[in-house]
């Protein structure tokens, strides 16, 4: 059984920085973080054991200490004025990336446009987006199309870890819909989702079965998941290597291997020895003959 990782996987910058500025603030003073720095178990629990506490964006009664944080995933102005109204001093971790996203939807509606937001509307990250924006339409699919009013421009960005070719396939369908509007879209989707988008299209073609590694609340994650699911591949979606069954990879001769954006890179380097060991395991080979591993 060979094991093939994809040349891009695991955490971005935006989520190194964030948890590097989280553990340094929580040397310093006591800390409550607002909601899930990032979409991983692993994450929440690494935080805990520095003492980092959680509270509710919503909730200016939840945080613990004086100090609190916006996550990674971003907030809105109005969230970040209200607990500092409320006394807080306020760490803002939200990534460099998910700025830029909220910066294009405010451009878009200072020039005119009504806004248009693609992704999950109860994700932490267009929740945000949208919070100054009570106009704005968030659209996941087609059926939802319809409940775009009509206007004469219609501005869309998108949530930064949606699929490119599903948001653009959405902003077609809004243009058929709404024929008679300028539509323009400002493609706000991170650059490291798209590599490891681009990647797994690359284990696609290579292997016969799919690993990947990532809270399973995690958009991108999933994404990554459904991507493979969708091209017939038999794909599994863990968060630790104690999940991986030696029995489904019986059949299996090429495995490929990629992670979240929000994936720690130890949880990486541990499923990657657990599929080793099965791989060994599977073939007969003594445990310490490392399985043949490449990097596509």
């Amino acid at each position: 059984m060979n094991i093939l990782l994809a040349h891009h996987h695991g955490m971005c910058f935006g989520v190194r920085d964030a948890l590097r500025a989280t553990h340094e603030a929580a040397r310093h003073a006591p800390l409550t973080i607002l909601g899930q720095l990032v979409h991983n178990p692993l994450v929440d629990r690494n935080l805990d054991s520095v003492g980092v506490r959680r509270g509710d964006l919503d909730d200016l009664g939840s945080a613990t200490a004086h100090r609190v944080a916006i996550t990674a995933h971003g907030a809105s102005d109005a969230h970040r004025q209200a607990w500092q109204r409320a006394g807080h001093a306020v760490l803002d971790t939200t990534c460099p990336l998910v700025k830029k996203a909220h910066q294009a939807l405010a451009t878009l509606v200072s020039e005119g446009y009504h806004p248009v937001v693609i992704g999950q509307s109860q994700h932490v990250e267009v929740r945000g987006l949208v919070g100054d924006f009570p106009e704005a339409v968030v659209v996941l699919d087609e059926t939802e199309i319809a409940r775009i009013p009509p206007h004469p421009r219609l501005g869309i960005v998108s949530q930064t870890t949606q699929p490119l070719e599903h948001a653009l396939r959405l902003v077609d369908a809004i243009q058929r819909h709404h024929s008679r509007s300028t539509v323009r879209f400002v493609d706000t989707i991170c650059h490291p989702t798209k590599q490891r988008q681009s990647a797994m299209e690359d284990l696609i073609r290579d292997c016969d079965h799919i690993v990947v590694i990532g809270g399973r609340n995690s958009n991108n994650t999933r994404a990554l998941a459904q991507k493979a699911i969708g091209h017939g591949l038999p794909t599994l979606q863990i968060e630790r290597p104690e999940e991986l069954d030696p029995g489904w990879f019986v059949t299996a001769r090429n495995v490929g291997v990629t992670a979240g954006t929000s994936t720690l890179d130890e949880t990486v380097l541990a499923v990657m020895e657990r599929l080793r060991l099965i791989a060994s395991e599977l073939s007969g080979q003594p445990a310490n003959e490392p399985a043949r591993v490449l990097i596509t």
